[in-house]
C-alpha cells in the first residue's frame, strides 16, 4: 500500500509517495504539472491532500486559491469521493501529540520515525527532503498511519 500525499500551495505544491517504511519518490511542482502528474501516478493506491481548516480569522485570496487547487486535485484522482483530507491539526497530534508543535517539531519526529536524512556522501533515508516536500511526507504518515491494518 502506497500513499500519494500532497502539501497544496497557490501555485507548487509538494508532494511524497509513501509506502509505510521509506519515502518512494517526493518532490515539488508546479500546481498544473501536478495536475497531469496525479493521474499517472501508478504505484499510489491512496491520495491524501492537506486539507485548509478555518479557525475564524480572516483569509487572503492565498488561501482560497489554494482551496481551488485542493478540488482540482481531488478531481483528477481516479476515484475523488475516496480521497483524504488531513488537516494540519491532525498531522500535529498524530506526530507531536501537541497541537501547539511548530514545523521543527514534526521534522524531528519525521526523523525519529523515519530515520535520518544524512548527507551527500552518506545519504540517510530522507535525504533530499526539502521545502513543502516535509509537509507533505507529514501528511503520508498522517493518512497512512490511519489506514485499517489488515
Amino acid at each position: 500500500m502506497a500513499i500519494l500525499a500532497i502539501d497544496p500551495g497557490t501555485t507548487e505544491s509538494g508532494w511524497c509517495l509513501f509506502d509505510g517504511n521509506r519515502v518512494i519518490n517526493a518532490g515539488v511542482m508546479q500546481n498544473p504539472d501536478l495536475l497531469a502528474f496525479i493521474p499517472v501516478v501508478d504505484d499510489a493506491d491512496a491520495l491524501a491532500i492537506e486539507m485548509v481548516a478555518s479557525y475564524g480569522m480572516p483569509v487572503g485570496r492565498e488561501v482560497f486559491e489554494t482551496v481551488r487547487w485542493i478540488g482540482r486535485m481531488q478531481q483528477v484522482w481516479h476515484n475523488p469521493e475516496a480521497v483524504r483530507f488531513v488537516y494540519r491539526q491532525d498531522v500535529k497530534l498524530h506526530l507531536c501529540g501537541s497541537p501547539r508543535a511548530k514545523d521543527a517539531n514534526i521534522r524531528q519526529a519525521l526523523i525519529d520515525k523515519l530515520g535520518p536524512v544524512g548527507t551527500k556522501a552518506a545519504p540517510g533515508p530522507l535525504y533530499g527532503i526539502k521545502s513543502h516536500v516535509w509537509s507533505a511526507l507529514a501528511v503520508a504518515v498522517t493518512a497512512f498511519d490511519a489506514l485499517p491494518k489488515t
